[in-house]
């Protein structure tokens, strides 16, 4: 299992940055390694993020940190380019500043996007704020 987002080709986008501000809060900042930075959203609910690969994938984890207040209750991956498809999977984050790691169940088939949506968050106002991303897997 490798970092899909890391080896393989993939272009990001998200649903929101804050106050338009992507030089400072822009989705760049989930990757860059770097720990004082992150996306923040605006506010609202759903937030999501999609990432599109060069080829199809096989997720098998997703890693993501997010901060404390500003971290998703509910997240449902979906293959991005078949909204009518049930979500590929569900899981519950904790409202921490400490790295989760969800598992996700074996794929039928692989994927080339996926949609991560953050259906609700621990913000009163529904913003999500992360640190980190990573997607682990196995390229096809």
């Amino acid at each position: 299992m490798l970092s899909l987002i890391e080896h393989c080709c993939c272009k990001t986008s998200v649903s929101s940055v804050l106050n338009r501000d992507v030089k400072q809060f822009g989705r760049q900042h989930m990757f860059d390694g770097d720990e004082e930075t992150c996306w923040n959203s605006n506010q609202g609910s759903p937030q999501w993020l999609s990432v599109t690969f060069e080829r199809p994938v096989h997720v098998e984890q997703i890693h993501v940190q997010f901060q404390g207040g500003f971290a998703a209750k509910t997240c449902t991956l979906i293959d991005g380019s078949d909204h009518s498809a049930p979500p590929l999977a569900k899981f519950y984050p904790e409202d921490t500043n400490s790295l989760q790691i969800f598992a996700v169940p074996s794929l039928k088939k692989p994927v080339k996007t996926v949609k991560l949506i953050f259906v609700e968050s621990s913000d009163f106002y529904g913003r999500i704020t992360v640190y980190k991303l990573d997607m682990l897997g196995v390229p096809q």
